[in-house]
């Protein structure tokens, strides 16, 4: 019965989320295409909106712990869940995420991601996007901002091992940026597919500032011991059983 009910009231807070999505989206649209603002405006406001009523409608709470970047700075992020994302650009002052170019198609999401600055790459063909969009960097062209990245390439479930990808080392020694790691237990609650959410406490914490200047290997053996080691902690701390996983 209690699973049930969960499951209703995820249902409907499934509904929230897309129908807060269209209205803000619609609302918003001639303000966002005359001014990057009223894009970013939109996106942060939608961002507080699901934290919000993800509270009362499914009992999932929500925390940013560490320090979220604000100067020009990559944050490469754990990505479990449409949650972490949500959580990451509502926390850093002017976000923008490397994202497939399908999306820049999507009706009104399109126009919205395009106005905050993200970058759309295509399958298969990463490494001249991120040729690119260094060159764009180089040449002022580039929105300012903290570049978003998901290491791992695609949403990872609790547990599931994927290989980080070489693609944001490339951007770290060729844009000469910081890098802030990202690790979360979001996954735990709000998984890739299916309705049913489960209550808790989800969370996306910044991690300590991996400076400019190692190697690639060096570098990448870093952030991934940091973002791996972290977010099996916060899963840890949420619940999750990890034996026999790790």
């Amino acid at each position: 019965m209690r699973y049930a009910l969960q499951w209703i009231r995820s249902l409907i807070f499934e509904i929230n989320v897309y129908l807060s999505m269209l209205v803000l989206g619609v609302v918003f649209l001639p303000w966002a295409l005359l001014h990057a603002r009223g894009a970013h405006t939109a996106c942060s406001l939608y961002c507080r909106w699901i934290r919000w009523s993800a509270v009362w409608m499914i009992g999932l709470r929500t925390e940013v712990r560490g320090t979220p970047p604000t100067d020009e700075v990559m944050v490469a992020a754990k990505h479990q869940s449409f949650l972490d994302i949500l959580l990451i650009f509502g926390s850093v002052p002017a976000g923008k995420f490397i994202m497939k170019r399908e999306l820049l198609y999507t009706p009104i999401i399109g126009q919205y991601a395009y106005r905050i600055g993200c970058v759309p790459v295509n399958r298969g063909k990463r490494g001249a996007a991120i040729k690119k969009m260094v060159a764009d960097v180089a040449a002022g062209l580039a929105k300012p901002g903290q570049l978003i990245i998901y290491s791992q390439g695609t949403r990872v479930a609790p547990g599931a091992k994927v290989p980080y990808k070489v693609g944001t080392a490339v951007l770290y020694e060729d844009l000469g940026q910081p890098c802030v790691p990202a690790a979360t237990n979001a996954g735990v609650f709000w998984p890739r597919r299916g309705i049913y959410r489960k209550p808790g406490l989800a969370v996306v914490e910044f991690l300590p500032t991996i400076e400019t200047g190692l190697e690639r290997a060096e570098f990448m053996q870093r952030l991934e011991s940091a973002v791996e080691t972290r977010s099996n902690a916060l899963m840890r701390e949420a619940g999750f059983d990890l034996d026999g996983k790790d």
